[in-house]
């Protein structure tokens, strides 16, 4: 008998921008395929993905109505998710803390609720004090109504376990994976198609969002005098002041590309210098779990979510110090050189979808 699991908190899939969202694609099309009695459905918003529904990978991905405001769209989007899947499953999978502030109408609709914690959204220096009172009390209300509670980070399910010690035994630590990026063109049309030099650019990849620390990337890049140039991937949905007036400073050596489909992404990975990730606030990479799939040498901020990919220590440098990450840059990349075998064989995405597969049992289980 199979068991079904309504999917919520996110935009949606596929290629859809953001951390949850790739975290899902890689995710939940392989609990799919390894774990074939439970069936997934992705309920998603509106503006993001098709009208209607369709299916990928087995996954089947609804869009529904979701307001077009970065304020309410998550809360918004997540309340009218709960309303159509009480007549779709027993179970549902939350994502994210914002969303988890629903947790409680959940399971008041009579379903059982599991919530993956993404990371401390709260951090977030783009919210605003009533926003962040809201992120916490999401994480009080996914702690404290869900049947099980996934932590993408070892340091994050520590954490969490300390704050809400009567939920510490429902709290697992299942981290995002590694992804295999698709091949696509040959490294050399990418870096003609940009004007880039085989190892002779230093690559970023984000949101362009305060807690990324592009900003000070940028201003650490000018002071270091190195003779490369700076390529950062990524955009903002909401075109805020701050994505602006990173890209008021692009020049001839700091590159903003945009959004790129991830076979150039894998080129650009294989083929940069240094991959270089200066966030002040993560769940657990993405973009250096990329990074690391495609051989490149990491430097990224000490914060814990970075450390817990446990690279060597040349590979972290103090988080928001702009001197010490200019004197980093003036290195070259092989300085930074780490076993990337090693860090993709500890974020399988397959033996990550494995336990993810088992959470659901258990709790579809219980329903």
């Amino acid at each position: 008998m199979s068991s079904r699991i309504c999917v919520v908190g996110l935009r949606g899939i596929p290629a859809v921008i953001g951390g949850v969202e790739t975290h899902c694609e890689e995710l939940l099309p392989r609990v799919c395929a390894l774990a074939p009695d439970l069936k997934v459905e992705v309920l998603g918003r509106r503006g993001f993905i098709a009208p209607g529904g369709y299916d990928f990978r087995r996954v089947w991905v609804r869009a529904l109505p979701a307001p077009a405001n970065r304020s309410t769209e998550a809360i918004v989007s997540t309340f009218v998710a709960l309303l159509y899947a009480r007549t779709r499953a027993r179970v549902v999978h939350i994502h994210a803390i914002g969303p988890a502030l629903l947790a409680p109408m959940a399971r008041a609709l009579g379903m059982r609720v599991i919530v993956t914690h993404h990371g401390a959204d709260y951090d977030r220096s783009k919210w605003g004090p009533f926003a962040k009172f809201i992120l916490r009390a999401g994480e009080r209300m996914g702690l404290s109504f869900a049947d099980e509670i996934i932590a993408v980070a070892p340091s994050l399910a520590s954490e969490l376990k300390r704050k809400f010690p009567r939920s510490a035994d429902h709290i697992r630590y299942i981290p995002n994976g590694a992804p295999t990026l698709e091949e696509g063109s040959s490294g050399g049309d990418v870096l003609e198609q940009f004007g880039l030099a085989p190892k002779g650019y230093i690559l970023a990849v984000g949101r362009l969002v305060p807690e990324k620390g592009f900003d000070y990337l940028i201003r650490a890049f000018r002071r270091s005098g190195t003779g490369r140039q700076l390529v950062i991937v990524g955009s903002d949905i909401h075109q805020s002041a701050y994505s602006k007036r990173l890209l008021g400073g692009a020049s001839p050596v700091v590159r903003f590309i945009g959004n790129q489909p991830r076979p150039v992404l894998r080129r650009l990975y294989e083929q940069t210098d240094l991959f270089v990730l200066p966030s002040m606030h993560e769940g657990l990479p993405i973009s250096a779990l990329e990074a690391a799939s495609c051989g490149a040498p990491m430097l990224l901020s000490n914060i814990g979510a970075n450390k817990d990919l446990g690279l060597p220590d040349r590979n972290y440098f103090p988080a928001g110090d702009e001197r010490s990450l200019a004197e980093c840059l003036e290195r070259p990349g092989e300085h930074y050189a780490y076993d990337a075998d090693g860090v993709k064989s500890r974020f399988d995405w397959d033996s990550i979808a494995l336990r993810t597969a088992e959470v659901y049992r258990t709790v579809a289980a219980a329903a």
